[in-house]
């Protein structure tokens, strides 16, 4: 993949053999047509028919449960380090 200097934020450096799916409304692409239907519902929401709402509706809810789950691990992972650094430091 080559690196593109351009001023103008939408361009896009995309190699020739990646799959990607593209925003029929501004051309941006995407790597799974979850993040597509993401963009449109944020950015081209006056655009959608019936069926996309749905699609984007569907992408938002996993995504969003993905991210609880992100938070929950990281919180675990933070209170373990924190009561670990604490026991280490009462012992040494």
């Amino acid at each position: 993949m080559t690196e593109t200097q351009s001023s103008d934020p939408t361009t896009y450096d995309v190699p020739d053999d990646a799959e990607s799916e593209r925003c029929p409304e501004c051309g941006r692409p995407f790597v799974r047509e979850e993040l597509l239907a993401l963009h449109r519902g944020g950015v081209h929401a006056e655009t959608l028919g019936a069926d996309e709402i749905e699609t984007f509706e569907e992408a938002y809810e996993d995504e969003s449960e993905r991210l609880r789950l992100f938070r929950l691990k990281a919180l675990i992972a933070l209170v373990v380090l924190y009561f670990g650094l604490l026991m280490t430091y009462a012992l040494v």
